[in-house]
């Protein structure tokens, strides 16, 4: 690989790290403002148990 090709993959990298963590940002419930916000162990768990409806056994 050519020096360009390097800086421009690693220019392509970076784009697509950052696109990658601003995507993933908090989507949490808020029912309530009074109501402590929701731990991030209950989101990924909240995730698994929808994508388990969606399959079929």
């Amino acid at each position: 690989m050519s020096k360009s090709d390097e800086k421009k993959l690693e220019k392509l990298v970076r784009k697509t790290a950052a696109k990658a963590a601003k995507a993933k940002g908090k989507d949490r419930r808020q029912f309530d403002d009074t109501l402590p916000p929701e731990a991030e162990e209950d989101t990924e768990r909240r995730k698994f148990f929808s994508e388990m409806k969606k399959r079929e056994f």
